[in-house]
């Protein structure tokens, strides 16, 4: 701020008033000489004397002081006011909320600077939270706002006021940014800016929710992990309730822990395993102990704010049927055992092609005369489809879906075998298929991102002569020949130290339960293993055999292949595993077949996915929804129809009460039909913008080009607009003098707002006008010289000199 500048008007007088002042110093000099006195008191009435006569001189100049002020009523003057619900926090030991202190401040009818404000300015009034919104009388303050994007706001006004005379913007809020994670936003081209901290940053007694992890598996027997990391303020030494709700309302597990210091996180672990595998939406919510009732009434609360004791999660655990293709050349007691343990799973469906005799030369004539069909057909028609050829092999299908599936033996086509979700070939050799069809299996793993498996049954890996082969090359062995190839045999099975950081290739808990598993395998131990030069770059080996020479031979090893994952199962007899079980013992093998047949159809690509993507930085927590569609071949689906149904989740908050969804009756489910992207081929996307904080799913339906069904997908996701709102509690001083600084501001307390709204017509402003005032003729002027003669006469009369 200015003090303005001296201006003196009759510079015609300055000769004349030189020469006064010095005729009259000369006179003083004279006079002074010939006083006795002090030196000092002489030359201190001198100068006090002198003082006099130089501002009576000037007088005669006529200064004025000039300055320049804001022009009246031609500058803009924002206020900017927080409305979102984060200024419903109580401070600690006050009586109203940040929100109503600060609307007192604003709206109260005993406030008079904003009438001052008005004099001197255009006063623009705004609320800002998830977005701005232009006020007359800022009487719309209700702090129910779902976020505080304080850049959004001060960018939009930077924007809509470009080029206008905007001399400042007065702000009024905590200074908890909800879009201002990484620091100041870019204030460039904005005005100065004076924020009014409301709030105080002495100590807050909550206990709030920082962060909700959820850890979830689709192997057998793994819990869904739910991680709440709780912070407390000024509550040390007091017990914090966490309870896990599931969508009635109904407590599915409570916990209870002592409080932490202040600034120090409580960590509770929910384990729980859902009763089906589909989207399971909990609710997590703390309380102190002695105020668990207190939800419904949050005014009685301690807390300075209930708004962050509570989150809606969601587990979405993988879902199926996921289909597997069994293919074998002769039956064994492998598929026996396997299809026993995928018949207790539920999310797998294992249909079989098994061989039950091989294909005989043609030029053989076998049965009766003139018969030139196997016999193991005789009775049958020759037309009828069943009936097998000497030169076909006879093969027998197992657990298929309908008539029509694998009629034809091995699939042919990319169609036939896309429908699978994972191959698995045993004791068959690679002249069983075709070349067209071990290249279609490939192509299966890399494109289409399905599972293979091979058994290690007499006629696989080397015995099966795949080396060089499409197969071979999915395979994470080599299949060179090997020169030693004598019988081993007592081959006992460990978990390699990559195995044991693999939790489908575990099938307890804890090590020790784990080791008496292997005490168990070794009572038969295995007599067949399909030995290999070596493993291939980048696989990995999870189990191996020890001979009783101590040599060890791969036994499991797996392999990323393209897009899908290949695997390797060494042993050649693992059914001996169950064929020495005893009474009371667990069925191991069954579990460790479901877990690896769970782990080749992990994260699988699917026809139809639908993913909800969370848009960056948006305040109203918009969701990206990408629908991605694939045909029978597992090529982009471009000219489909897509429709998706958005509807929010109903979701109990306490037992016993009649739920609500998302604790709105309006928020009604909504249909979307989203447009093909411009950048990828089958994505088809569209934004859905969440009224509530809770939970949602979403389900979408593919039509393809003909207008029939391609398939459904389905998701889940939550929203909560508390979680960054009441992350800190704590007005942001820091960032608000930031803002300050660099916009040329500075920090105001509301108890100043008079007199600094007083000054600002005084301060740097963009339309100015020049304002002058005349000193010379003002009484001080003329009762400072006075009160220089009166001060050089009393000191004279004091030192006895008049």
């Amino acid at each position: 701020m200015s003090f303005g500048t001296l201006v003196f008007s009759s510079k015609d007088w300055l000769i004349p008033a030189i020469l006064l002042v010095g005729i009259a110093a000369a006179i003083l000099v004279w006079s002074y000489r010939a006083t006795p006195a002090d030196r000092n008191i002489r030359l201190a009435c001198f100068s006090l004397k002198l003082i006099g006569l130089i501002t009576l001189g000037l007088v005669l100049l006529e200064p004025l002081l000039s300055r320049e002020r804001a022009r009246p009523g031609s500058n803009m003057f924002v206020i900017l006011a927080d409305n979102s619900q984060g200024m419903n926090m109580r401070d600690n030991l006050a009586a109203k909320t940040r929100g109503e202190t600060m609307r007192d401040i604003l709206t109260s009818d005993t406030v008079t600077w904003q009438t001052r404000l008005n004099e001197d300015f255009q006063v623009r009034r705004y609320l800002f939270d998830s977005r701005l919104q232009s006020s007359r009388d800022l009487s719309e303050l209700v702090f129910d706002g779902r976020a505080s994007s304080l850049g959004s706001a001060l960018n939009t006004i930077k924007e809509r006021y470009k080029g206008q005379p905007l001399a400042g913007v007065l702000l009024f809020t905590d200074g908890n940014a909800t879009d201002l994670k990484a620091g100041a936003p870019d204030l460039e081209g904005l005005p100065p800016i004076y924020p009014v901290v409301i709030g105080k940053d002495t100590s807050i007694k909550d206990i709030s929710i920082q962060n909700v992890a959820v850890t979830q598996s689709s192997f057998e027997d793994a819990p869904v992990t739910i991680q709440v990391d709780v912070e407390a303020s000024g509550y040390s030494k007091t017990n914090i309730v966490a309870q896990l709700l599931n969508q009635d309302g109904e407590v599915v597990q409570s916990q209870t822990q002592v409080a932490p210091e202040s600034d120090q996180t409580a960590v509770f672990r929910f384990r729980i395993r859902p009763k089906t595998a589909d989207l399971a939406f909990y609710r997590v919510q703390i309380a102190i102990e002695e105020e668990e009732e207190l939800s419904e009434e949050p005014e009685k609360s301690s807390e300075a704010t209930l708004a962050n004791n509570a989150r809606v999660i969601v587990a979405d655990r993988d879902r199926g049927p996921y289909r597997v293709l069994y293919v074998c050349g002769r039956p064994n007691w492998e598929y026996k055992f396997l299809g026993r343990s995928l018949a207790e799973d539920d999310q797998i469906e294992m249909s079989a092609l098994q061989r039950v005799a091989r294909r005989e030369p043609k030029f053989e004539f076998k049965g009766r005369s003139g018969e030139s069909t196997n016999p193991l057909f005789r009775g049958f028609d020759k037309t009828n489809e069943e009936t097998e050829r000497y030169d076909q092999p006879v093969l027998i299908r197992l657990k298929v879906r309908d008539e029509t599936e694998l009629r034809d033996g091995f699939p042919d086509t990319r169609e036939e075998l896309f429908v699978y979700d994972a191959i698995i070939v045993d004791d068959l050799e690679a002249k069983f298929f075709t070349y067209d069809q071990m290249s279609l299996i490939k192509a299966f793993v890399s494109e289409r991102g399905g599972g293979f498996l091979m058994l290690g049954g007499q006629e696989s890996f080397q015995q099966g002569e795949y080396a060089r082969t499409p197969i071979g090359d999915v395979l994470p062995v080599y299949l060179d020949f090997i020169k030693d190839t004598s019988p081993l045999d007592r081959l006992k099975f460990s978990l390699t130290r990559e195995g044991w950081l693999q939790p489908w290739a575990r099938l307890y808990e804890t090590e020790s339960e784990e080791r008496q598993r292997f005490e168990r395998m070794d009572r038969a131990p295995f007599r067949v293993i399909n030995r290999v030069r070596d493993v291939k770059p980048g696989s990995s080996v999870i189990g191996e055999v020890r001979d009783q020479d101590d040599e060890v031979y791969p036994a499991l090893v797996v392999q990323r292949f393209g897009r899908g994952r290949a695997g390797a199962m060494l042993v050649g007899d693992l059914w001996r595993w169950s064929m020495h079980r005893e009474e009371g013992d667990p069925d191991d093998l069954g579990k460790m077949w479901r877990q690896l047949i769970r782990w080749m159809v992990a994260d699988i690509p699917k026809r139809i996915e639908l993913e909800a993507e969370p848009r960056s930085g948006d305040p109203n927590h918009a969701i990206q929804l990408n629908v991605r569609a694939r045909n029978m071949k597992f090529e982009s689906l471009d000219n489909g129809t897509v429709k998706l149904k958005v509807e929010p989740v109903t979701i109990a908050s306490q037992p016993g009460k009649e739920p609500n969804a998302n604790g709105s009756s309006t928020n009604a489910a909504v249909k979307l039909t989203p447009e093909p992207s411009l950048s990828e081929a089958g994505l088809y996307q569209d934004t859905y913008i969440p009224r509530a904080t809770g939970g949602y799913r979403a389900e979408a339906i593919v039509m393809d080009e003909n207008g029939i069904e391609a398939g459904r997908a389905e998701i889940g996701w939550t929203v909560d607009f508390a979680a960054d709102e009441f992350r800190s509690l704590k007005p942001n001083r820091a960032l608000l003098e930031t803002i300050a600084k660099q916009t040329g501001g500075e920090m105001i307390e509301p108890g100043a707002l008079q007199t600094f709204v007083a000054s600002l017509p005084n301060r740097k402003a963009p339309i100015t006008e020049s304002w002058s005032k005349p000193i010379w003729q003002h009484p001080i002027v003329f009762l400072f010289a006075l009160c220089c003669f009166v001060a050089e006469w009393g000191l004279r009369r004091w030192k006895g000199m008049a």
